[in-house]
């Protein structure tokens, strides 16, 4: 059982906040599949002031998609508690806070990751929610900084006394951003080191990864990113396969391609059409991932404004072999716009 605070999980999976990824239409398709936590897109508390329309619209949500988490950027205490006043009109369930994007335009700003080589001052700023919110607060941190840099343990603990309820850990430094090899040792030194509940991340692509970061670290729980583009499917799977140890049997191609359906719907409803099909571009090529001779269709899916010509081409998909394939056995989803902050 998780628990944050005087929040109770009904699962220990978790979907991470994914940038540009994780609206409202993403949410709903994957808790039609099994998630039971989300996150919205990360929100910088400067937008959130000054009210911008776009960061106003991260905040919609519907009774469906609850229980919800909000994840705040910033580095200035006036304006975390400035953003606070302001969220603390809706309801969410758990707000938290970035200190882990390794992006340079975030980390230039010395916010993000650059808060890792500032422990102290990290402390103040989680302080500052703990005081201006009833709901439980928690931080996303990473591994370190650097290889030179590996602080996690330190950063934890500073984190831990301001009073927090949860500590999510990328387990990369912000120098690897989402390459190289995940530090599981780290992640267990910190699940020893602190009294709170701790959710790990990184290369949580498939069930057997994500059982693995449990079982090599001791977490509490996973947030899962990468790992649900295009596979919805992952947290009904691995839910399956931490009770089992059997693995769940592939979806065939006409079960993706009526998800592909499903969710371009929500995004042309929620959006708009124009917005709807451009934002699900990016889905169609995540959705097609292992499908032979693939290219042709993407580079076409890439060209379409509307929603009947999209359909075409998910319509051609159709008239192929229904083959049977694994998503997670095609590797590695491309970091390039689904960047898991």
């Amino acid at each position: 059982m998780l628990k944050i605070g005087d929040v109770t999980f009904s699962s220990r999976l978790i979907m991470a906040p994914l940038s540009g990824i994780s609206d409202l239409p993403f949410r709903m398709i994957s808790r039609f599949f099994g998630c039971k936590f989300a996150f919205s897109e990360m929100i910088s508390c400067r937008s959130l002031i000054s009210r911008n329309k776009n960061t106003l619209e991260m905040l919609s949500t519907i009774p469906s998609d609850m229980p919800l988490g909000i994840q705040l950027l910033g580095n200035d205490s006036e304006y975390v508690s400035g953003a606070m006043e302001l969220l603390n009109k809706y309801t969410f369930d758990i707000i938290d806070f970035n200190a882990a994007c390794p992006v340079s335009k975030v980390t230039s700003r010395g916010e993000g990751a650059s808060l890792l080589k500032e422990p102290r001052r990290l402390r103040k700023l989680l302080r500052v929610l703990v005081e201006n919110t009833d709901v439980p607060v928690t931080v996303k941190i990473r591994s370190g900084w650097d290889n030179t840099c590996i602080n996690a343990g330190e950063v934890a603990l500073y984190a831990q006394d301001s009073g927090i309820k949860g500590l999510f850990i990328h387990g990369r430094t912000r120098e690897q951003g989402y390459k190289g090899l995940v530090d599981y040792r780290v992640i267990r030194e910190v699940k020893e080191a602190i009294g709170i509940p701790v959710i790990a991340g990184g290369d949580a692509l498939s069930p057997q990864l994500i059982k693995k970061m449990f079982d090599e670290t001791g977490c509490d729980g996973v947030a899962i990113a990468r790992g649900s583009l295009g596979n919805p499917w992952i947290f009904d799977d691995t839910e399956e396969f931490l009770r089992s140890g059997v693995m769940p049997r592939r979806r065939c191609r006409d079960e993706i391609i009526a998800t592909m359906i499903m969710h371009l719907n929500l995004c042309s409803d929620y959006h708009g059409e124009m917005t709807g099909v451009k934002l699900f571009r990016k889905f169609f090529v995540w959705y097609t991932k292992g499908f032979d001779n693939i290219n042709p269709m993407r580079e076409k899916a890439f060209r379409v404004k509307t929603k009947s010509q999209m359909m075409e081409i998910i319509n051609e998909l159709t008239a192929t072999k229904t083959d049977v394939f694994d998503p997670a056995a095609a590797g590695p989803l491309p970091v390039k716009e689904c960047i898991s902050y």
